[in-house]
């Protein structure tokens, strides 16, 4: 398995929090018009949601390695992970609470989102709970820092399947806590808003993060 992958995940885990926050009204609008919502919805929605994960992550992934190849910049790939180390960074950051300067970058999604959400609406409501997995699959380019810290690690995976992977590993490591919102719990959503909680998550990844730069920059110093 490899490491980015595991940092991925350890992402999505340790943040989840920050989806549940944002995403914590979809849950009562996927059950708009339904007397009896069906407890198969949360799945389907969240499906949907990791598929435009690994959509995106592989579009990033083959876009960046082929013009990196194409280029013929060796260092290419380089730079960027030492971006990618900032940007992980900037979320132990964010995560910890410490600096909020990663709320900057979420903003810059907000444009496109203007352009995507009507369609993500248009489904509603639900006609079955199948339809949760095209709606999920639109709200999953929510702008979000989170999801944009770790697109920096699938523009640097190498290929479409390693940023492909890259991000569903991120969902799954989300998927845990949206499940459990979808079907009412509340006893994860208390645990990772705990600053103790937080923190800790916060100093792995920052650890990581600063192991990541300190590597990409060994390679730039010998290259």
């Amino acid at each position: 398995m490899s490491p980015d992958w595991i940092g991925a995940f350890l992402i999505g885990l340790i943040g989840a929090g920050h989806c549940m926050g944002m995403c914590g009204g979809i849950a009562s609008m996927l059950t708009i018009g339904q007397s009896q919502p069906s407890k198969t919805i949360p799945l389907f929605y969240n499906s949907g949601r990791l598929i435009s994960y690994a959509l995106i992550g592989a579009i990033v992934g083959g876009t960046v390695a082929s013009i990196s190849e194409i280029s013929s910049l060796n260092n290419a790939l380089t730079w960027l992970r030492l971006a990618a180390a900032v940007f992980m960074v900037l979320l132990a950051c964010y995560i910890g609470r410490w600096w909020q300067g990663l709320l900057a970058v979420e903003k810059l999604g907000q444009t496109l989102w203007r352009f995507i959400s009507p369609a993500g609406k248009s489904l509603l409501p639900l006609k079955s709970p199948i339809h949760a997995i095209p709606f999920g699959f639109i709200w999953g380019w929510l702008p979000c820092g989170l999801v944009y810290s770790t697109l920096t690690w699938s523009a640097v995976s190498g290929s479409a399947l390693n940023g492909a992977l890259i991000m569903a590993a991120f969902g799954l490591g989300t998927l845990p806590a949206m499940l459990l919102m979808g079907f009412g719990a509340t006893y994860l959503h208390k645990l990772q808003q705990s600053q103790i909680f937080r923190n800790l998550g916060a100093l792995i990844l920052l650890t990581y993060g600063l192991y990541t730069g300190y590597g990409a920059i060994i390679l730039l110093s010998i290259s």
